[in-house]
């Protein structure tokens, strides 16, 4: 695959106990199927090619024997096929016997991984057969050479910089200090786990919260492989709940008491930028690890991972209101605090009708309930001028009044035109002089009515419109407070609805729900036959588009291309690849020519992952230039 994709699978074959041939000749199946749906590397359980639950079987040297001859098969059945494989195994050295798990690729044993920490406890008794592993790689005998084996093993792809596998077999990952970490501080981007997991009520939960928590604290893709149906039932029971991970998210899971195989493709690049990006991660121990270098071809291959065209919201109810609510609450106690430190007892909100004034408004009313300060103190004004529509007027005031605000109207017409003759504009000429005009005349009279009562202007403008540079400098885009700065614009529209559907006034609702229904736009220009003429996504392009491309350029850094082929993943169906293109260029060039507006920024708080603070999470000169990122997008 290509950007940093790498397909992985975790498979559970039916095994027979103690049938090593029969087990071979599963796990061979499995290589196939696998082979065939393009895997980089895949995983078998814990004990695969015997079965986990052997018990005094293990001493038998027929059955040790037989894993030899079988475990020389199955390497030979991998010739030709550049698929890393790890099955669990139990292997003879020094008249000892260890739990480990072999590293398989192109007819090549590259390694055998013991497993470190062995469960005595409860239904466990490994210590009855195994010996612990240890963690200095030595080399053991192998047909005519030597092949290395210790826990310190890793495995790297000559081909992909980034593509390094360690791995652990089941209890490791238990402990309190897994040996996985040491692999991932030591540049594993991949961990891999053997696994025979029995079931028993509530562990499955426990287990899945297990794996995707180590994922994420080592910022990996995590490949959990269980044992399942097969595996001896005289007192236990297996039933798989293969699962892949990465960096937190759960991306497969195999249905339980089933026997199979589950894909996932992970993003290797996307762990590196975390890493890279978190200064708190640190690497190390390098040194003291033996490193294994494989090969392995990467051709093209269809993106099966799901690509979320909203990255912001969740999609699933309770979450996106959990979200929500979460979200207002950061966004009013940010402003609170504020209120209190300034000791300020009046707040002035600019007010459209449009969805960011409405947010900002609506966060007003929450940090003056929870500081007990009567809502009448919220100044909220309505400037109407040329753009102006009834509908935004209408709703603007309607709002207001719903919410038990103090609502001011200045017409600003009259202003505006004599700022016009003062500066010898032609009112006919419709520029960006006569919309800033306004938008800066707004700006002014919210400023001095805070002034006049001792209060503060709270910024409406969203991270969206900051990172397009949709806003006029030291107009809408100045305040004394922005408690919409680092909400992105797909994500105000669910702030605004979820405070529509849980105020309890329907009054209010439906005016907030008119508001959302309303098309986005800054009203600058006239209206047509009484409707909004100038529609945003009309003139910069769709948000739901720029807000995914934001996403992916401030939290990952990915380079144009790779973003380009997200998004038409992402959004196949709803707009045509040229279309995407035309916006992402416009983004680029957007997002570099104005961050000179960022850099001057209002406070305001930081609500999620990604932010356009100066002080914050974009620290980038005003001058830097975009020629990089712009050439490879004018290459496609």
């Amino acid at each position: 695959m290509r950007d940093g994709f790498i397909r992985v699978a975790a498979s559970t074959p039916e095994v027979r106990v103690a049938d090593v041939e029969f087990n071979r000749e599963q796990i061979c199946k499995g290589i196939e199927e696998a082979k065939a749906q393009g895997a980089a590397v895949l995983v078998f359980p814990e004990l695969a090619l015997t079965g986990y639950t052997c018990g005094e079987l293990f001493m038998q040297k027929p059955l040790l024997s037989k894993v030899r001859g079988e475990l020389e098969k199955l390497i030979d059945f991998t010739k030709g096929s550049d698929m890393l494989i790890f099955a669990g195994l139990p292997w003879e050295y020094n008249h000892k016997l260890y739990n480990t798990a072999a590293a398989i690729q192109n007819g090549r044993l590259l390694g055998l991984i013991p497993k470190r920490w062995l469960p005595n406890y409860s239904e466990f008794y490994e210590l009855r057969y195994f010996n612990p592993g240890w963690e200095d790689v030595i080399y053991v005998p192998w047909e005519d050479g030597q092949v290395p084996m210790g826990s310190r093993l890793l495995f790297r792809c000559a081909d992909m910089d980034n593509f390094v596998v360690g791995a652990e077999i089941c209890e490791d990952v238990w402990v309190l200090n897994p040996p996985s970490i040491a692999h991932a501080s030591a540049g594993a981007t991949v961990i891999v786990n053997c696994s025979a997991s029995d079931e028993a009520t509530g562990k499955s939960d426990y287990r899945r919260s297990l794996i995707s928590g180590q994922s994420a604290r080592l910022l990996c893709a995590y490949v959990y492989a269980n044992a399942g149906e097969g595996e001896s039932t005289q007192d236990l029971v297996f039933g798989g709940q293969n699962m892949i991970a990465e960096n937190g998210a759960v991306l497969a899971e195999s249905a339980r008491f089933a026997n199979g195989t589950i894909y996932a493709d992970v993003d290797l690049e996307r762990l590196e930028c975390e890493r890279r990006r978190m200064t708190t991660y640190q690497t190390e121990g390098r040194e003291r690890y033996t490193f294994v270098d494989f090969s392995m071809a990467f051709g093209e291959q269809e993106l099966r991972r799901k690509i979320d065209p909203s990255p912001f919201v969740p999609h699933d109810e309770e979450g996106r209101n959990r979200r929500c609510e979460e979200i207002l609450s950061i966004q009013a106690m940010g402003l609170k605090k504020r209120l209190k430190h300034t000791n300020c007892k009046c707040a002035v909100v600019g007010i459209s009708g449009g969805l960011d004034s409405t947010l900002a408004l609506l966060v007003s009313v929450r940090a003056f309930d929870l500081l007990g300060l009567p809502r009448k103190d919220i100044i909220a004004v309505t400037m109407p001028c040329f753009g102006t529509t009834d509908r935004t007027y209408h709703n603007a005031c309607l709002m207001a009044e719903k919410l038990g605000v103090s609502l001011m109207e200045v017409d600003i017409k009259e202003a505006v035109t004599v700022h016009f003759r003062d500066i010898a504009q032609d009112p006919a000429k419709h520029d960006v002089t006569y919309e800033n005009s306004q938008a800066r005349e707004r700006t002014q009279v919210l400023m001095d009515t805070a002034n006049q009562r001792g209060g503060m202007v709270i910024g409406t403008g969203d991270m969206s419109e900051l990172a397009l540079g949709w806003a006029t400098y030291n107009g809408d885009h100045m305040s004394m407070y922005g408690v919409n700065a680092s909400v992105p614009k797909t994500l105000v529209r669910h702030l605004v609805r979820y405070f529509a559907d849980t105020c309890g006034e329907k009054a209010l609702s439906e005016v907030l729900l008119d508001v959302l229904d309303t098309p986005v736009s800054p009203e600058l220009l006239p209206p047509e036959d009484g409707k909004i003429a100038q529609k945003t996504e009309d003139l910069v392009g769709p948000y739901e588009l720029h807000d995914f491309f934001l996403y992916y350029i401030l939290r990952f850094g990915y380079h144009p291309g790779k973003i380009y082929r997200l998004a038409k993943r992402a959004f196949e169906g709803a707009y045509a690849d040229e279309t995407i293109l035309k916006w992402l260029r416009v983004f680029y060039r957007r997002f570099f020519s104005q961050q000179f507006k960022r850099s001057c920024l209002p406070d305001g708080p930081k609500v999620g992952s990604a932010a356009v603070s100066p002080r914050g999470d974009l620290r980038m000169p005003s001058d830097a230039c975009g020629r990089l990122w712009l050439e490879e997008l004018e290459q496609m």
